[in-house]
């Protein structure tokens, strides 16, 4: 599966990180630290457990979308990218 969305995503990501303009809120995540980072993708992983227990659908995806954006952040803060999670991901369907 690759995803144009996270393709164009990621590339935005990298370009905050390495510019870190003002007034972008994931420039602002990068020169607050990986401990503000580690902790909204802490916060947005409960969020899509808790819309998960019955706020429906929409409310999950969203959740979800929030999630990915802030792991993808955490990726991009410890030089890690989506690949590097996509081949655990095979390794993992390849050994099971």
């Amino acid at each position: 599966m690759t995803s144009a969305v996270l393709d164009q995503l990621w590339s935005i990501i990298q370009a905050r990180k390495q510019d870190l303009p003002q007034g972008s809120y994931t420039a602002d995540l990068f020169r607050k630290g990986e401990n503000e980072i580690v902790k909204k993708v802490g916060e947005e992983a409960v969020e899509v457990v808790v819309a998960a227990k019955g706020e429906g659908d929409d409310r999950i995806v969203y959740e979800s979308a929030d999630l990915i954006y802030h792991l993808l952040v955490l990726l991009a803060a410890k030089n890690l990218t989506w690949q590097d999670v996509e081949g655990e991901l095979a390794r993992r369907f390849v050994s099971a």
